[in-house]
């Protein structure tokens, strides 16, 4: 298990925070820009994490019409990031024209383009919520199975998905594709709003390609002490 599977994000309100952040661990290769920090701060911290050589995952889970998502998809590709979000809940039109899109804004960039992979289900949401919230008349699994399908039917790289669903989906869907995994909690850490969160070594086991671990890490005391448990449990998978 190598440390550049763990994603850490950068979940801070402002450039200043997110800067102390990294500076605090070095060790971190690969880090996660959410939606908060990149309405603060644009692409401005993409910039300063690409000039340290760092990876790059950003999570703004686009969701719209078809028209809409490709733009902002090709306009994303441009950063030069490595993974990219969107909601799979967008339809099959949306995720082929996202598709194509990361493709072509990549191109023009002149980078390579990102792994666009699909939200199945936000790990917040419970099963009774889906069910009695959102009114789906599927089994949660199912329904983040049936998400992921459709996802790599479109031309998706792979899928965001609890680790409780891994197992099931590395089952599924092609061997390829790609399981990313939040709501991460060790032993030791509390759960906070993550409804359906798993071990670090219990995701990899299961099939977890990356995972990511925020505040765990983020939150500790001694955040790189925090990460340095999570690397040395993961060294026993």
């Amino acid at each position: 298990m190598t440390t550049d599977k763990i994603i850490v994000p950068l979940d801070v309100p402002d450039l200043d925070s997110a800067i102390a952040l990294v500076d605090k661990l070095p060790q971190v290769t690969f880090w996660k820009v959410g939606l908060e920090l990149f309405t603060s701060t644009g692409p401005k911290i993409l910039d300063i994490l690409k000039s340290q050589e760092k990876r790059i995952f950003l999570d703004l889970k686009f969701h719209d019409i078809p028209n809409t998502v490709a733009g902002a998809c090709r306009a994303a590709a441009s950063y030069g990031v490595d993974l990219l979000t969107i909601h799979a809940t967008c339809g099959k039109d949306a995720l082929k024209a996202a598709a194509e899109a990361v493709q072509i804004g990549a191109e023009k960039a002149g980078t390579k383009p990102p792994k666009l992979i699909a939200i199945t289900l936000l790990t917040s949401i419970s099963a009774r919520q889906l069910a009695f919230d959102l009114k789906i008349p599927l089994e949660l699994p199912e329904f983040a199975l049936e998400m992921a399908l459709l996802a790599q039917n479109s031309g998706l790289n792979g899928v965001v998905c609890s680790p409780q669903e891994v197992q099931q989906l590395r089952t599924s869907c092609e061997k390829d594709f790609l399981l990313v995994c939040p709501g991460i909690r060790p032993i030791w850490a509390e759960k906070g709003d993550q409804k359906r969160s798993l071990t670090p070594s219990q995701a990899i086991t299961a099939g977890a390609d990356y995972l990511v671990i925020g505040r765990p890490i983020t939150a500790a005391a001694e955040p790189e002490l925090a990460w340095n448990q999570i690397v040395e449990e993961l060294k026993t998978v």
